[in-house]
């Protein structure tokens, strides 16, 4: 019975320094966790301060904050594991291939994420401004990380994938302070083109809508049957439909009073 009790405590006395070893390694890992986790949290929280400051969307911010947060909690994680003997190569190597598999699986929503994360980044374009792009015009309702949703004339909802807006052209009707309107008829060549311009300037004349400068013009523009009659005029960007279909139908009535045939072939063809 001694002899056992004297072989255990010799064991015991082999043991100790291997676990008093592994228990500072494990002590030590867990106080690098503890500071490394409020350093993270501290500089994620600091990172939100700068990008508040320089007016980043909030949508972007967050997203923003959270992967660079999770990204170097993860890191903290292996580093913590490593110290304490944990191997994690094989474990790296697996979740390289394994991001790599998702990245290929989701290229195309990858490339409408990397969009989105322009598109509030360089703000070409913003809730409330009317674009058009990819085919697509209407007024901007939201911006999301994968799609950008439209409201177009018809009250039709578009929904346009931020890869399309980034790699194409962009119009935004809204950047600009001004924008040009205009409507067209078709005349007799018989019909008095001097009152035929009277009439029509005369119904922008006293419209608060429509900027003095430039003033409102209009041309013509000979056809093989009849004349092209053009009223153009500028106003600011959100007035534009509105003041096309007022003048539009304002034009046929004012011409039609005044015996004008409008879209009547007054002569044959060439």
């Amino acid at each position: 019975m001694e002899k056992q009790i004297h072989s255990i405590l010799e064991q015991l006395d082999g043991l100790l320094p291997l676990i008093l070893e592994y228990a500072s390694q494990f002590l030590l890992a867990l106080i690098v966790l503890f500071v490394g986790w409020k350093l993270v949290n501290a500089v994620t929280r600091a990172m939100g301060r700068m990008m508040e400051a320089s007016h980043i969307e909030p949508t972007l911010r967050g997203f923003l904050l959270s992967v660079v947060g999770l990204f170097l909690k993860a890191l903290l994680l292996i580093s913590v594991a490593s110290m304490v003997g944990i191997a994690t190569t094989s474990f790296v190597a697996v979740l390289g291939a394994a991001g790599l598999a998702v990245g290929m699986a989701l290229q195309g929503s990858l490339a409408n994420f990397a969009g989105g994360v322009l598109i509030l980044l360089f703000r070409p374009f913003k809730v409330g401004d009317s674009i058009t792009a990819g085919g697509s015009s209407g007024t901007v309702t939201s911006i999301e990380m994968f799609r950008t949703v439209l409201l177009d004339a018809n009250h039709e909802i578009i929904y346009v994938p931020n890869g399309t807006l980034s790699n194409n052209i962009v119009i935004n009707s809204s950047e600009s302070d001004r924008l040009a309107g205009s409507v067209s008829l078709l005349i007799d060549y018989n019909d008095d083109l001097d009152k035929a311009r009277a009439l029509l300037l005369g119904l922008t004349e006293n419209d608060a809508q429509v900027l003095k400068n430039p003033a409102p013009s209009v041309s013509f523009l000979p056809k093989p049957a009849n004349i092209q009659v053009t009223l153009g005029f500028w106003c600011a960007p959100g007035n534009v439909s509105g003041l096309v279909a007022k003048y539009s139908e304002a034009s046929i009535k004012v011409l039609q009073k005044e015996g004008y045939r409008l879209g009547v072939t007054a002569r044959s063809a060439a």
